[in-house]
């Protein structure tokens, strides 16, 4: 395990307006227009209906406001609720790298050379990249452990002034599936992502593994 150190976040900590949108759009493909005005209401989120925020680096949207958003989600699909966030993460991702790829750090990363483990490495380096450069607070590693991917965030918004008794991030799981996709060409269900550590639960970081299945 990295010895970098849990990040502590003001309540009313800024995040990044293109971070948001990516959310955004990752729900209204899932849910449908109808659905993210639905969670946006239930997450007294109500002023980003037809508005959302721009698709710029700026800080003008807060992190709680993306936790709320991921709570509401949960809340609103019930027991669907974690197959839901993941396949909004994978939404999110894909739109991501279609409007997003500089934000996601993978603008000009070249795979194709490159055996699919180190694809996989490359991938999950950009998104650390990515994340680091754009969020003043972010901070995320990323090791390979005999082939096992880790990828740790030690700030993670989707947790951010939420608690709970069980690992919460699930749109980060999709996410980091489609990152696989993205990196391998292969199924999402080729790889299992397990989220071992989550701070929503009192742990000091959100610590994913991705295996091959």
């Amino acid at each position: 395990m990295s010895e970098l150190q849990p990040v502590s976040l003001p309540e009313d900590a800024p995040y990044v307006n293109a971070l948001l949108l990516q959310m955004l759009r990752g729900v209204e493909d899932v849910l449908g227009t109808n659905g993210l005005h639905a969670v946006l209401r239930a997450s007294d989120l109500s002023r980003y209906i037809n508005n959302p925020p721009p698709n710029n680096l700026d800080s003008g949207v807060e992190a709680r406001e993306y936790a709320r958003l991921n709570a509401a989600i949960e809340e609103f699909t019930g027991r669907a609720g974690k197959g839901m966030l993941k396949r909004i993460g994978r939404s999110s991702f894909r739109w991501g790298i279609k409007e997003q790829s500089a934000v996601m750090g993978l603008a000009g990363i070249a795979l194709k050379a490159l055996p699919s483990r180190l694809r996989k490495r490359a991938i999950l380096l950009g998104l650390r990249k990515g994340l680091m450069d754009i969020v003043e607070y972010g901070l995320v590693d990323v090791q390979d452990v005999g082939g096992v991917m880790v990828y740790t965030d030690y700030a993670c918004t989707i947790c951010h002034t939420r608690h709970a008794d069980h690992a919460i991030c699930h749109l980060y799981a999709g996410t980091l599936g489609e990152a696989m996709v993205y990196a391998t060409g292969k199924d999402f269900r080729a790889f299992d992502i397990v989220e071992t550590h989550c701070k929503a639960k009192g742990d000091g970081y959100c610590r994913f593994e991705i295996r091959d299945i």
